[in-house]
């Protein structure tokens, strides 16, 4: 069995929970003897090695990782049925079009170092070319009527178009597509090859913009799901979206949850680090999706009945500034830290300072910072509006606009530490209930259906 696996990113340069997930998954598969392509966008550079090999097909039009980079970064512990495969292309749906086009022009300098010491030349040519680059028409424009001309369509378009010549070279048995910026190239190759589609639904337009939703993704998610041969969902409350605003008959749908990679017994620390003040913690994107305005009115009212604590806001995202403006005006200057995006060793180290992790999501199709703050020992509160809320039940939970009961419940584990302790060894406990090698497991099933149909 041998999976053509499409995502947009892959540890350690990730934005959220997706590349975390795609990392558990394929190292799940890996363990059952399930080979995986999985191609990633954007050149990786060579200190992103992981458990994966990473090499490129000869064949691969110019503007891809040249062979010898790839060689490069093949160090390290490698998943022995895992390969991964770079294109030439830029996915960031988190970033605005001016940062956009930076993170392109950042590439292009790489690509033009890389050529001055003896690389292709042509590589940057491409990529200087995929700034003005038109979305194509024909095959590859599965969303029928789309007339988007940002560049972060056009770059959606140019990885299915590389992916596609990629998949022309690979022997598989299952495409599966993760999230709605890879649906095209999924739905591409799934035309050109003929072998069955999954699409992996880890988060929807409207988890990420409410009502609000961007119609031209939204065709682009419903186009690649009624596409698909099967549909995976994190939860079933992303099922549930699925079913009533998509239209995906709900027997076409499978829930597989996410997990969490647990650190070594002797590396899980029993007791938080000392310090004077009780370190209250939120770790994601600052977006609305993840209701950081509702955490810092919580700490508001934790704060008038418990000075000694730090609100850590830990993330980036187009709503830093209202919060930075919102902690103003609730004068928590002094109680609130913004530590920006944190990656690798400094989540460990966030995540050993704290007594409390909070995730007040607004809507989460899953939340795996819940599972990786349970994993550092750290007790939590979660959203009751979120997906992992389906799977733990032995932690803290409230909705996401009752600040009152949020604070409650911080200023409770704060004060009692009997009660953090027995959320802390209840959590260790719902923990050995989840693994990335049982999820796995549940798509390799899948995948298996499928070829039998097929």
């Amino acid at each position: 069995m041998r999976v053509f696996m499409l995502g947009w990113e892959f540890p350690p340069h990730i934005s959220g929970g997706l590349g975390t997930a795609c990392y558990g998954l394929t190292k799940g598969l890996d363990e059952l003897g399930v080979g995986v392509c999985f191609v990633l966008p954007q050149a990786v550079p060579p200190e992103a090695t992981s458990h994966v090999s990473l090499r490129t097909p000869a064949h691969v039009p110019a503007d891809a990782m040249d062979e010898a980079s790839a060689e490069s970064i093949a160090v390290g512990h490698i998943f022995e049925n895992v390969d991964l495969r770079p294109v030439a292309a830029v996915l960031q749906p988190y970033a605005t079009p001016a940062t956009y086009k930076e993170s392109i022009k950042r590439l292009i300098a790489q690509k033009r170092r890389s050529s001055e010491e003896g690389g292709k030349p042509e590589q940057v040519e491409a990529l200087e070319g995929a700034l003005q680059e038109p979305i194509p028409r024909g095959p590859l424009a599965t969303g029928a009527g789309l007339h988007y001309d940002g560049d972060l369509m056009a770059q959606v378009y140019r990885y299915a178009r590389l992916a596609l010549e990629i998949a022309r070279a690979e022997s598989f048995d299952v495409i599966h597509a993760h999230d709605w910026m890879t649906y095209p190239a999924g739905l591409a190759v799934a035309a050109a090859t003929h072998k069955p589609l999954v699409v992996h639904v880890h988060s929807t337009e409207f988890d990420r913009s409410g009502d609000n939703v961007n119609t031209q993704v939204y065709e682009i998610e419903r186009t690649g799901m009624h596409g698909a041969d099967r549909v995976v969902c994190v939860s079933y409350l992303t099922r549930s979206i699925v079913t009533s605003r998509y239209g995906v008959p709900a027997d076409r749908i499978e829930v597989v949850y996410n997990a969490v990679e647990l650190p070594a017994a002797d590396a899980l620390p029993m007791k938080p680090i000392r310090h004077d003040e009780k370190i209250v913690l939120f770790l994601g994107r600052i977006t609305m999706q993840k209701g950081p305005e509702y955490f810092l009115m919580a700490a508001k009212k934790v704060i008038a009945k418990y000075s000694k604590v730090r609100f850590i806001v830990a993330g980036s995202g187009d709503m830093i500034a209202p919060c930075v403006e919102l902690t103003a005006s609730l004068k928590l200057g002094s109680h609130v830290t913004f530590t920006g995006f944190l990656r690798g060793g400094d989540v460990d180290r966030v995540f050993r300072m704290a007594d409390l992790y909070v995730m007040p999501s607004v809507s989460e199709p899953f939340g795996i910072a819940p599972l990786e703050a349970l994993s550092h020992n750290v007790p939590v509160i979660i959203s009751r509006q979120s997906g992992v809320s389906e799977v733990l039940t032995h932690v803290l939970k409230v909705d996401f606009w009752d600040t009152d009961e949020m604070a409650n419940k911080i200023l409770a584990v704060l004060r009692h530490p009997p009660l953090q302790k027995t959320l802390r060894d209840a959590g260790q406990i719902e923990l050995k209930k989840l693994s990335w090698r049982d999820s796995a497991a549940q798509l390799k099933h899948l995948y298996a259906d499928l070829t039998v149909q097929a």
